[in-house]
């Protein structure tokens, strides 16, 4: 049995998946429909694997390729511990407010139908209402990283930005002025002004009018404005960057929280925003599908992006100035500049374990003898440490291969007797029909 529930709920027997989309397949973006099928084949070794040897027993370990995909939930829990990681490493050594913007709950649905023309520019402007505060009230460039979920606690579409600020930022000068003090309040006022003209500005004349009394609702009934919310963040500046940042990163549902799944419907716990009780829901299947799916980013669509001296054109430049400057005034902000680079997933297991992946019989490591990868549609050794690996591996290829035409073979059969059946009850439908028409002219 597939140990990820997610997969059993999609692709079980039930094909539920196959159903939505033949149900549905005019309303589907064409990304959610490649990020679905690139989570189908996640680990799937038809897609291409890696053959490792234990040193000390010669124990064979195959490891499937991964699609590292947007929607796949164990590709996306490694990516988000990775980028966390490398988050806290190579940002300034200073203290960060995680600030949360948020919209009016009227607003969400003009934000889903139009997320096209909205979402890239919902997150600039949140991020232009930082920036124009510090760069006027202290006169410095902060560093900030924006990050969108477009998801509640209930899979709801409820989009939010959440930003990670630097307490500090570059002056004309180069150098690095702090300061701990976010009017997150009075922003607030400001921010729902910005996000009402982001909504007339990019609609339509026909599109601003069917949403017209929704934008007056949202105004009159926010006198205080939008929500916004920056809390001190409390402990060790590398443990907050790493709590931020693995909260701005988290997939939409994360599988732990996933309590049941029953064939038809689906339980998941989450967490009550009004009295903050944990609670559980139970809707059907096609429901929880349809609240999933749609919190696949578009195409290309970058949900992080970075501002300020974070900004990727100009944030080494501001990190050689900063730390120019460090010197003179003998402050240490940020660290000599190294090279961050990621980890393979032996490294992973190492800095886990304390030592390489090893063999569950006898403990020795595995040694790396080759892999095989899928091209033109079939399955071919891509490289081979030595012939004994290339023969292991063009075994291993044919195993595979074998079970899936196996596999195959066996659901034709299947179809094929369904089918045969089903014909048969018509023919005898049909025979009975007959029989009780010549009854009828007898009897007359």
């Amino acid at each position: 049995m597939e140990t990820n529930i997610l997969k059993r709920i999609f692709f079980d027997r039930h094909g539920h998946w196959d159903r939505f989309v033949v149900k549905y397949k005019d309303k589907l973006r064409s990304n959610v429909l490649k990020e679905v099928e690139k989570f189908r084949g996640c680990g799937d070794l038809m897609k291409g694997f890696k053959l490792l040897v234990c040193e000390g027993c010669h124990d064979l370990r195959i490891v499937p390729y991964r699609c590292k995909g947007r929607f796949c939930t164990t590709c996306s829990c490694g990516e988000t511990e990775e980028w966390a990681r490398i988050l806290e490493q190579d940002v300034f050594q200073v203290n960060h407010r995680h600030v949360v913007f948020t919209i009016d709950e009227g607003l969400r649905d003009i934000f889903l139908r139009h997320r096209e023309k909205l979402l890239k520019e919902f997150m600039d402007e949140a991020v232009r209402v930082i920036k124009t505060y510090f760069e006027k009230k202290h006169k410095v460039t902060p560093g900030i990283i924006a990050g969108l979920h477009t998801f509640g606690s209930r899979l709801n579409f409820n989009p939010h930005v959440h930003m990670l600020v630097t307490m500090g930022g570059m002056k004309s000068n180069v150098e690095w002025k702090t300061y701990d003090f976010v009017p997150f309040e009075m922003l607030r006022k400001q921010w729902q002004t910005v996000v009402l003209k982001l909504i007339r500005r990019k609609l339509s004349e026909q599109e601003k009018k069917q949403v017209q009394a929704r934008l007056q609702k949202a105004y009159s009934e926010n006198g205080e404005g939008f929500y916004v919310y920056a809390p001190k963040q409390k402990g060790n500046v590398k443990q907050q960057l790493g709590y931020i940042g693995r909260y701005m990163r988290r997939p939409a549902i994360a599988v732990s929280r996933i309590e049941a799944y029953d064939g038809e419907t689906v339980t998941f716990r989450y967490r009550d925003k009004q009295d903050g009780k944990e609670k559980t829901e139970s809707i059907p299947v096609e429901e929880f599908i349809g609240r999933l799916i749609r919190h696949i980013p578009d195409e290309n669509f970058k949900t992080i992006r970075y501002y300020g001296v974070y900004s990727r054109r100009i944030k080494s430049l501001c990190k050689k100035l900063v730390s120019q400057w460090q010197q003179a005034a003998r402050k240490w902000i940020v660290k000599a500049k190294r090279l961050l680079k990621r980890r393979t997933w032996a490294e992973r297991i190492q800095e886990q374990t304390g030592k390489p992946p090893c063999c569950p019989k006898c403990e020795s490591y595995y040694e790396y003898k080759g892999e095989v990868c899928l091209e033109e549609g079939k399955l071919k050794v891509k490289y081979a440490k030595c012939m004994t690996a290339r023969t292991c591996l063009e075994r291993v290829i044919n195993d595979v291969t074998g079970v899936k035409e196996t596999n195959n073979r066996e659901e034709k059969e299947k179809a094929a007797a369904k089918q045969k059946q089903a014909h048969g009850k018509q023919r005898d439908g049909q025979v009975h029909m007959l029989e009780l028409q010549r009854n009828g002219r007898h009897t007359a």
